[in-house]
């Protein structure tokens, strides 16, 4: 039976645990990794009982901690993978929305319907800010002056159209961000 030290034991093995992990990792740093922490394990052992072959051990312990590895890879390239996927048919699903987009047809009859029932549902001052603000592009200490408000009045007016107008357009809440926001 030898007698085993922890330095003797890393100066002997070491370099082919870490050839013999790298081998089937195909890693550096993982099969340094396994490689390490195999000789600790080893070296545990040894230091519990008395074992006849320590380079079997080895083998069978890098063997263990490598496959554990490559089994983790897998796992991870497959979630990867299928996260790839994912993106690609969101990309594929917002280029055909976006080809579907005709911006000839963004103030369709059904729009320009549903924007004159909301704006003609608005009280008469919001509805008459909301228009100098987005239709004739005043600004709001512009509007303030014109209609005698504070400026926070004329913020206000404006934040209860678009609301308005969002839940109305909801299905066009793309379309409604470009045409009506410009903060």
């Amino acid at each position: 039976m030898e007698s085993w030290n922890f330095s003797k034991l890393y100066t002997q093995y070491y370099k082919r645990a870490f050839l013999f992990a790298k081998s089937y990792v195909r890693d550096e740093m993982a099969a340094e990794d396994i490689a390490s922490d195999a000789l600790m394990r080893l070296w545990d052992a040894l230091k519990a009982e008395t074992v006849e072959h320590p380079l079997a051990l080895l083998t069978f312990i890098l063997r263990n901690q490598s496959l554990n590895y490559l089994k983790h890879e897998a796992i991870h390239h497959e979630a990867m993978e299928q996260i790839s996927e994912k993106r690609i048919r969101d990309v594929h699903y917002r280029i055909a929305s976006l080809e579907a987009c005709n911006p000839e047809e963004i103030f369709s009859s059904e729009i320009t319907e549903i924007l004159r029932k909301t704006l003609a549902s608005l009280p008469e001052q919001t509805r008459r800010i909301f228009i100098l603000s987005r239709f004739e592009q005043k600004s709001v200490k512009e509007i303030s002056e014109l209609m005698h408000l504070a400026p926070k009045s004329v913020e206000y007016h404006i934040t209860k159209s678009l609301k308005a107008l969002r839940v109305a357009l909801k299905d066009y809440l793309p379309i409604f961000y470009l045409l009506f926001y410009t903060h």
